[in-house]
């Protein structure tokens, strides 16, 4: 029994098609376990502390230092949200996006939590 080209060909397709829908599922299935904003949230806390956190879980809500932050630089691939309360909830928020930083007003209160836009 021999294979002719056309049919060749058409066994080459049927199994790319197959990989890439593998891939795909395999991708999507995993996307929302442990992701996490590649690159570091570096703040500084009125105590001129300078804190850094790596590669932050895109997910929930993340707390600052207690002394919470004048200063804040966004390194990571995700926008943030900074909230001047420890539980990601009230009015007076910032949106900082990926790769810029926020200075508090010294009249306000620091920035005391922040959640990542996804």
């Amino acid at each position: 029994m021999s294979v002719t080209a056309p049919d060749l060909r058409r066994r080459r397709r049927l199994g790319a098609v197959a990989a890439a829908s593998l891939f795909a599922l395999t991708v999507s299935g995993c996307s929302g376990l442990g992701r996490t904003a590649v690159g570091p949230v570096t703040y500084h806390t009125d105590r001129e502390t300078v804190v850094q956190v790596n590669n932050p879980s895109v997910r929930g809500c993340h707390r600052m230092a207690s002394a919470g932050a004048r200063e804040i630089e966004n390194g990571t691939l995700v926008d943030i949200v900074l909230y001047p309360t420890r539980d990601c909830t009230g009015r007076g928020t910032a949106y900082v996006a990926t790769r810029f930083s926020d200075v508090a007003a010294e009249s306000g209160p620091p920035w005391r939590s922040y959640t990542f836009v996804h």
